[in-house]
């Protein structure tokens, strides 16, 4: 059952985490123009020249791309420090990577500098790239088998709301104006000086401190705090027994998880999904989202508050995955989602072009935008980081994350570098493209990824196993993993340890 510590350190780690790699994905769309507009003032004040426009393009488009950037930077640090520092550990050291990011960029307008928006934005990008590793993770490790998928809906619920906050704090009326986007930019290091006042009272990942750290001790105390209650054996029993299957293989580096065959198919598996998650065409959707609405007529001023409707139906949408993910399963979610996409990507096609000869088309492109929107919301977002979180065990789990993640700021960091020139060349078949991907990604997903829902890591493990071809060494029994010979040494050495 859910209790009031599980549901309190998802909260706290998803609100000081994940909520702002959300709230710094969307922060700057709003006062686009007035940064500019700074970056402009600042230059001619240094040179007593204006700033040509090439130049002007290329420092917003680092602006915006240096996110990504160091969203990449941060998943290549989530296997080093989720292992030395532990999982809560890692939450604790990322806020200050926020932290110091939000002071640069909040007061980066009195300080007349444009750089440091440029350099925070890459400091931002660490964090989130950390964040969006180390929260699923986290909190997969926390929760009981058949609370999982719900709680590792969490995060991508709050970058959801982070995004929504991000557009109404982000209107021209509130912040997104010329005297208010050094604040808008700013404030993302409350939610970090929170958890950082908080999470120290929660425990560390019982699996982690059992596993990794060998401490029975810390990790019951953990588990009966999370689960409110004292009998907490059966979990224990279950992590042992994890812990026993993985001795042969130790703590795998991301070069052994690529060579080891007994991952190959979970490897390839959480690839294909992140990269799909963010090459199915998500950013371009929501950048092309505001020219859609133009041209079906809706005037300039009221489009940043469709823009915010449309924030508020992901988040509506990722809810609504919170309390289906346990019931429908991972499997239906993902494949109705990327259905819902590629339908959605095609007939988009269909209608941006038939937009200027048939008169209600543009409306058709409106409701093929909230159609993939939701599709997205329901699967293709939330779900990959609880598919990573459950194809692997303990021993391979960071590492997977650190692959899952690159893989998400790659392929982030393509859409926002090519789209714009896919777009320029191909116009609206730019969408046949992410149709196309999310109809390869189902497919694979659809022949390829178990279902996982209530079921514990080992038996997990064991579905995959046959799908690799292996054999699994682990038996409740220790005796089953010995030859009789060595029963007696095992003896001597259990009870020696």
């Amino acid at each position: 059952k859910m209790t009031l510590p599980l549901a309190l350190v998802a909260l706290i780690s998803a609100f000081g985490s994940s909520f702002q790699y959300g709230y710094n994905v969307s922060v700057i769309n709003s006062p686009a123009p007035y940064m500019q507009e700074f970056y402009n003032r600042t230059y001619l004040d240094r040179t007593g020249v204006p700033m040509d426009s090439g130049f002007q393009t290329l420092l917003w488009s680092l602006t915006v791309s240096m996110f990504p950037l160091g969203g990449l930077f941060g998943s290549l640090m989530v296997w080093p420090m989720v292992n030395n520092c532990g999982r809560k550990g890692t939450l604790l050291i990322n806020n200050l990577f926020s932290i110091a990011a939000a002071v640069l960029m909040g007061t980066s307008e009195l300080a007349k500098t444009f750089e440091v928006i440029i350099l925070s934005r890459v400091v931002m990008g660490i964090f989130a790239g950390l964040a969006s590793n180390v929260v699923p993770m986290f909190l997969g490790e926390m929760s009981p088998k058949n609370l999982r998928g719900a709680i590792g809906v969490v995060p991508q619920l709050f970058i959801t709301i982070g995004i929504l906050a991000a557009q109404i704090l982000g209107l021209s009326s509130i912040l997104g104006n010329a005297e208010g986007w050094p604040v808008l930019l700013g404030l993302t290091g409350i939610p970090s000086l929170l958890q950082l006042l908080t999470l120290p009272f929660f425990p560390e990942s019982p699996r982690y401190l059992l596993i990794q750290k060998g401490n029975e001790e810390q990790a019951r105390r953990a588990l009966q705090r999370l689960r409110g209650r004292e009998d907490v054996d059966d979990e224990i029993q279950e992590m042992y027994q994890e812990d026993r299957s993985e001795k042969e293989e130790g703590q795998f580096s991301v070069l052994s998880l690529f060579t080891f065959r007994g991952l190959r198919w979970q490897l390839i598996s959480i690839i294909v999904m992140m990269a799909g998650q963010q090459l199915s065409g998500v950013n371009g959707v929501f950048y092309y989202a505001d020219r859609i609405f133009e041209s079906a007529g809706v005037q300039s001023s009221s489009i940043q508050y469709v823009t915010v409707s449309i924030g508020a139906i992901n988040v509506v949408m990722t809810l609504l995955a919170v309390f289906i993910v346990e019931s429908l399963g991972r499997r239906i979610l993902l494949l109705a989602g990327f259905l819902l996409c590629s339908a959605s990507c095609a007939i988009l096609t269909l209608a941006l072009n038939l937009q200027t000869t048939v008169s209600w088309m543009s409306y058709l492109s409106i409701v093929c935008v909230i159609a993939y929107i939701i599709g997205h919301a329901i699967g293709p977002s939330p779900i990959p980081a609880v598919m990573i979180t459950e194809m692997f065990l303990q021993s391979s789990r960071p590492a997977a994350f650190m692959v899952g993640g690159s893989v998400h700021w790659l392929s982030n960091f393509t859409v926002g570098l090519v789209f714009l020139y896919m777009e320029a060349g191909l116009g609206p078949y730019s969408f046949l493209i992410f149709c196309a991907i999310c109809v390869a990604t189902m497919l694979y997903i659809f022949f390829v990824v178990p279902e996982t829902k209530n079921k514990t890591f080992m038996e997990i493990n064991r579905i995959m196993a046959k799908r690799n071809k292996v054999e699994i060494q682990e038996n409740k029994e220790l005796k089953d993993s010995y030859p009789l010979g060595k029963q007696e040494e095992k003896k001597a050495l259990s009870s020696s340890e």
